[in-house]
């Protein structure tokens, strides 16, 4: 055998990386299901459905979540396979470092504002 051939028995032929592809089907649902996520927040906004900005607020987060997921899954293919499970091991240290990023920075400004703020009373 020649030097190339070795090379590919032993790292794989070129392409033959069995990451997941997708499909015309799975980009049409990712699209239509990003589309229908992106709608429906704009209704309700429009239309003041909920009558409530803060419930109108966390509706519209819940569907940005869910849109998150329909990306990563349709057109980023993760899932807990893909390259070794190394993909989903990341996005959860992600999201776990976002979320006490986030949560302590709300704490520190809450009691700043609580412990710093003159009284309004007083004044």
């Amino acid at each position: 055998m020649s030097g190339s051939q070795n090379h590919a028995e032993a790292h794989g032929a070129h392409g033959d990386d069995h990451a997941p592809h997708g499909s015309l089907r799975g980009y049409v649902t990712g699209f239509l299901l990003s589309v229908i996520l992106t709608a429906i927040p704009f209704w309700l906004v429009m239309n003041d459905v909920l009558g409530n900005a803060t419930l109108t607020a966390i509706v519209i987060m819940a569907f940005a979540a869910v849109q998150i997921v329909v990306h990563m899954v349709y057109f980023l293919h993760m899932n807990g396979r893909s390259e070794g499970g190394w993909n989903m091991m990341g996005l959860i240290f992600t999201i776990v470092i976002v979320v006490i990023v986030l949560a302590g920075s709300l704490w520190v400004m809450y009691h700043l504002n609580t412990n710093m703020m003159p009284d309004m009373h007083r004044m």
